[in-house]
C-alpha cells in the first residue's frame, strides 16, 4: 500500500518516524558523551592527585599507570584517602572540597605520614573569577605550598609578602582575590584535623 504523501496519515507517520530517529540519535550521542566525560572527569582527578604527591607523568595513559601501580586508595569512611611510599617515606592525600568565593572548590591535599608538612596540593574542580580567584591553578600558586610546615592544623594564606621559608607555615595569597586564597587556607584548616584523625596523630 502507498501512502498519499499529501494525505494526513502520511505526515503524521513521517513525523512519528522522523522524530523517533531524532530522539534516538540525540541518545545515543549523549550516552556516548556522557560515558567521555565521566573518563575524563576520572582523569583529571587521577592527575590531580599524582600532582599533589609529586609524581611526575608525560600522557593521560602514563598517569593512570603510574596511579595504578604506585597510589594505594585506603578504606576509610567518609573521605578519599590515598597512600604512595617515596624513598621509604610514607606520604596521604585527601580528595578536599570547600567553599569558594562563587561556588565549590575540590581538590588534593598530600601531607607526610605526622601530618607536620604539605607534600603538595592540587586542584580538580573550581569556578572562581578567571584572572583571580581563578589563578589558584596557576604552578606557583601551588608550588609555594610544598614542603610548607603545618601550625596551629593550617598555613595562613597572607595578603603581605612572606619571607622565603618552609617553616613559618605562611604563603602568599593571590593579589586581588583575598576571598578565595582565604578560601583556601579555611579547606587546608577543614583538612588537617580530617587527616590527623584518619591517620591517627595525636
Amino acid at each position: 500500500m502507498t501512502l498519499n504523501r499529501e494525505s494526513k496519515i502520511y505526515t503524521v507517520v513521517f513525523t512519528v518516524i522522523v522524530t523517533f530517529l531524532f530522539v534516538f540519535i540525540l541518545s545515543g550521542l549523549n550516552t556516548f558523551t556522557s560515558d567521555m566525560v565521566k573518563k575524563n572527569q576520572e582523569i583529571f582527578k587521577i592527575k590531580a592527585i599524582l600532582n599533589a604527591f609529586g609524581l611526575s607523568y608525560v600522557s593521560n595513559d602514563e598517569a593512570m599507570e603510574k596511579f595504578k601501580s604506585e597510589v594505594s586508595k585506603l578504606d576509610v569512611k567518609d573521605y578519599e584517602l590515598y597512600k604512595v611510599i617515596m624513598n621509604g617515606q610514607e606520604i596521604y592525600a585527601v580528595v578536599f572540597s570547600g567553599s569558594g568565593l562563587w561556588g565549590n572548590i575540590t581538590g588534593v591535599l598530600a601531607v607526610d605520614k605526622d601530618v607536620s608538612r604539605i607534600v603538595g596540593i592540587d586542584f580538580i574542580s573550581q569556578s572562581e573569577t578567571p584572572g583571580l580567584g581563578g589563578r589558584i591553578e596557576e604552578a606557583w600558586f601551588k608550588e609555594q605550598f610544598k614542603g610548607e610546615q603545618i601550625k596551629d592544623d593550617g598555613i595562613i594564606v597572607s595578603t603581605t609578602k612572606v619571607p622565603d621559608s618552609k617553616d613559618d607555615s605562611m604563603v602568599d595569597a593571590i593579589t586581588g582575590a583575598t576571598l578565595t586564597s582565604k578560601s583556601i587556607e579555611n579547606i587546608i584548616r577543614t583538612y588537617v584535623p580530617v587527616l590527623k584523625q584518619l591517620l591517627g596523630v595525636n
